[in-house]
Formats: C-alpha cells, sequence, structure tokens
C-alpha cells in the first residue's frame, strides 16, 4: 500500500481542511496521489481563496448568460435527449437536472451508476428523482466483480471506494456516447474544494475520465493491473463499466463535460432546500455516522467506510470535509467547526459494519489489521494500547 504524504501537517486559518487532503480525482494508478490542496504564505487554503473570489469577484448573471448560450448550442429539437446528468439521487444532482429542465427547457436524461448496496433512504431519494420528471438509465454493474474489486481496493490501497468512484465518473461519457449526447452537466468542481483548476473554465479536464487508446492497457483497477485481475476470475468482457472512455471517441464525437458550479453559484447548503423543495427530497431520519450532517451522501451503505478510511489515511474525516464547506459558506465559524471535528471526525461506522465485513468477504480481524497498516507514523502515536492522531485541529 504505498500513500504519499506533504510531512509536514498545517490546517487553513479560515476553514478546517488540512494541507493532508488527498487528490479529488480518482486515478488509474496503483498508488494515491499527493494532496492537491494549496496554503499561502497567511495559512489560507486554496479553497477559501476559490469562496473569496466566488463570492467577491464572479459576476454570476453574466456566468448565468454563458450557460443560456451553452444550452441553446445543444438543445434538441425533436424531444430527444440534450444532456446528460450523473444522478445518484442526492441533493446537487437533483438542483441541476432540475433546473436544466424547469428553469432552462433542456431535456435531460439522468444516468445513475447504481450504489454498492442503497440504504433506505437513499433509494427513497433515487426514486424521488424520477417521480420529479425525469427519464433515468440505472446501471447496476455485476455484483460478483464489483464486491472482488472493492475488497482488493480495501486490501491494497484501503480504498474501498475506488471501484464505485471509477464507475461512477465513467457512467456519464460511456452513455453519451451510447446515446450520441454531446453536453454532460455535472454539478461541483473541484475547485471547489481546492483542486487547482482554471476558475474561468467550466470544462472538466479530459484526463479526469478517459485515456487515449494507447494508454488502455496501462490501466490499474483496485490497485492491480487490468490484466492481473484474471487470476480472480475477472476478464476483459467484466471491466468494460470500469475501463475509462477512449478520449479520441469523445473529441471527435464533440461531447462536453461542464460543471454546473461554474454557472451558478454553488452553495450545497441551498440546494438542499431546492431539491427538498421542489423534488420531494428528504435529509436522513438521524445524523450520519462521522460527522453532524442528515443530507449529504446518504445512498450507500459503505459510505461510512469510504470517509473512515480517508480518516486512518490522511487525518481527515467526514466530519472535516463538510464542516470546511461549510464555513467556506458562511453556515458556521471556523470555532464551531472545530467543536464539530473534535467530537464526530473518526466516529466508527457500526450500524454497517457487520454488512460491510460480509460484502467484501473479510474478517473483523483482518479489517483491523489492514486499517492499521494504512495509519501514516508522520499522523499517528500508539500509546497505552490505542492510535491518537498526532495533530488535531485548534
Amino acid at each position: 500500500m504505498r500513500i504519499h504524504h506533504v510531512k509536514d501537517v498545517q490546517f487553513c486559518t479560515k476553514c478546517s481542511i488540512s494541507n493532508q487532503r488527498p487528490s479529488s480525482v480518482v486515478e488509474y494508478g496503483n498508488k494515491a496521489k499527493k494532496s492537491t490542496i494549496f496554503f499561502d504564505d497567511k495559512g489560507v487554503c486554496s479553497a477559501c481563496r476559490y469562496h473569496e473570489i466566488k463570492y467577491n469577484e464572479i459576476q454570476w448573471l453574466d456566468r448565468e448568460k454563458e450557460l443560456v448560450s451553452l444550452l441553446d448550442k445543444h438543445r434538441s429539437n425533436d424531444g430527444s435527449y440534450d444532456v446528460i446528468v450523473p444522478s445518484s439521487g442526492g441533493k446537487d444532482s437533483l438542483y441541476v437536472a432540475h433546473i436544466l429542465k424547469y428553469k432552462f427547457g433542456m431535456n435531460p436524461l439522468t444516468v445513475t451508476w447504481a450504489p454498492h448496496a442503497y440504504t433506505d433512504i437513499g433509494y427513497l431519494n433515487f426514486q424521488k428523482n424520477v417521480d420529479s420528471g425525469f427519464d433515468n438509465v440505472l446501471i447496476t454493474p455485476n455484483r460478483r466483480v464489483h464486491r472482488k474489486l472493492t475488497q482488493l481496493a480495501f486490501k491494497n490501497l484501503l480504498h474501498p471506494f475506488q471501484p464505485f468512484m471509477i464507475g461512477q465518473k465513467n457512467v456519464a461519457p460511456r452513455v453519451a456516447l451510447e446515446k450520441n449526447v454531446k453536453l454532460i452537466m455535472y454539478g461541483e468542481s473541484p475547485i471547489e474544494g481546492g483542486t487547482p483548476l482554471d476558475i474561468n473554465s467550466p470544462i472538466m479536464p479530459i484526463d479526469f475520465f478517459s485515456k487515449p487508446k494507447s494508454e488502455m492497457e496501462s490501466v490499474f483497477i483496485s490497485g492491480v493491473h487490468c490484466k492481473d485481475l484474471q487470476k480472480y476470475n475477472i476478464n476483459k468482457q467484466d471491466l468494460i463499466s470500469y475501463m475509462p472512455v477512449v478520449s479520441e471517441d469523445i473529441k471527435d464525437r464533440g461531447i462536453e463535460v461542464h460543471y454546473m458550479s461554474y454557472y451558478k453559484l454553488w452553495i450545497p447548503q441551498e440546494n438542499y432546500y431546492y431539491a427538498v423543495d421542489n423534488c420531494g427530497f428528504r435529509p436522513n431520519y438521524s445524523r450520519s455516522e462521522g460527522t453532524y450532517s442528515k443530507y449529504i451522501s446518504l445512498d450507500d451503505k459503505i459510505d461510512g467506510f469510504h470517509f473512515y478510511t480517508l480518516y486512518i489515511k490522511y487525518g481527515l474525516g467526514r466530519c472535516s470535509y463538510e464542516a470546511a464547506q461549510e464555513v467556506r459558506n458562511g453556515h458556521i465559524t471556523r470555532d464551531e467547526a472545530v467543536v464539530l471535528i473534535r467530537k464526530y471526525d473518526g466516529e466508527f461506522p457500526e450500524k454497517y459494519f457487520q454488512f460491510f465485513l460480509e460484502y467484501i468477504d473479510i474478517s473483523k480481524e483482518d479489517f483491523f489489521r489492514i486499517i492499521d497498516e494504512g495509519r501514516s507514523p508522520h499522523l499517528w502515536d500508539f500509546s497505552d494500547g490505542k492510535f491518537m492522531l498526532k495533530h488535531k485541529i485548534t
């Protein structure tokens, strides 16, 4: 398991994120990338600096005019689909699909990469998506293959969500090629979280979801070269949904992949209120394990293990991420974020623990052995029979 870290831990002086934050872009390699958030000489992270620009400098009325021009370019006249919206049924994708159809007059097709196992509230909100007036394509991967890839990703990368995230980012471009739809509209750009992208471009870099045909043989999934997955009874046909689309095909078809957060002021909490009012979106009945919220990432029973393994590898749990964006968007103060993080970050996802063990066919003992092997010495101390973070936010 090879994980690259920035060794000197630093917390943003404006929000709650640290410089340990890993790349938000899923790679097809066999190791994790270094942090993709940067701090200036005042100790302020790149995400906070972007939010200053977002709230104080961007002319959002002009950006909406750009959006209308883009949509007019792709608008269908024959009733066919003219935009694809990747959608889990969560608040953000509901917001995107709904305004595209009911404010801007587009005919979106929502496309869903199924979670490992729906929670009750997740499946309810997925149905609310369809009930809100959208056609939907649900892609459910081969469960035998998906479970094995998830197991390998946990064992090799301490990243049980990697196969899901790979399929999720590929599904919309793949359907766009099949349906001959030339516009894909995602919600939030990684720039919102600090990833260094061009703030004046609405377009997703093509290498986020595709590779040149000549590089297809170099793909790793779950820390294993795709050819070597045969030893696990996973052949080339089983991997179609996990392989990147061919970049030459995307370019030849003229497919454009955009972020709505470039065109519309992106505030996750406001998206939630919009989805509740217009699409019947429901929050969870209780807060999610590892954080204080009830309306973010609700659909998958193993969501909690994605965030828990992030905490183990990088010292940043679910609460750190959610509190950071709410500080940036002015919903809570940094002092409030610190209190919440110290209370909830790293909370063990007990509710679906037995399900997760059975899902990836692993023993409890092996689970905790792999977890402890993933702890970086620069982040964790072991004393009195337990691990403790060396660096806590203050």
